[in-house]
């Protein structure tokens, strides 16, 4: 019963930096690199997750596309309005450098929680039952969609007839 009092998820406390302006007051940015657009790359487009999010399907971690997978459409896509252009060249300044795109990760478990992506994914958990509507998100994530927390999780084991052992999830 002391583990349900644990937390389970650390996010970062602040879905905004603070940075500052040419004035020298404080303006929020944000925590992203590239402002990836997830209804349009998700959504509209309707790419699979784990087209950039490579290696759910066979390890814990979900994954974070490499450049290369952006650079892979947007060498021929640049963009059609102003605000798409400049965010693509940021993608085409990443690729021409060599430099992994510096994303900062937003979901992340506690040291003692193991989420296997690759069992929920053959399970047949779809990704939106932890991640939410992403297709939908106009911006990149900056916080979690969901509130993930260790009741929940159960909750979901529960309904799906998975195993609820402790060596599940702590191991």
């Amino acid at each position: 019963m002391a583990l349900l009092t644990v937390a389970f998820v650390q996010v970062r406390g602040s879905s905004q930096d603070e940075a500052t302006d040419v004035a020298g007051t404080a303006a929020p940015t944000s925590i992203q690199p590239i402002a990836f657009p997830h209804s349009i790359h998700a959504g509209q487009d309707r790419i699979d997750c784990q087209y950039c999010h490579f290696s759910a399907e066979r390890s814990v971690a979900a994954g974070i596309p490499p450049v290369a997978t952006c650079w892979g459409c947007h060498q021929v896509i640049r963009g059609t309005t102003e605000e798409q252009q400049a965010e693509i060249a940021k993608v085409v300044g990443y690729w021409e450098r060599q430099e992994p795109i510096p994303w900062v990760r937003v979901y992340k478990v506690s040291d003692h929680v193991r989420f296997p992506h690759m069992r929920h994914v053959a399970a047949q958990v779809d990704c939106t039952e932890c991640h939410g509507q992403v297709a939908e998100t106009a911006g990149v994530i900056e916080k979690p969609v969901q509130s993930l927390s260790m009741g929940w999780c159960v909750s979901c084991h529960k309904e799906r007839e998975a195993s609820r052992d402790c060596a599940v999830c702590h191991f």
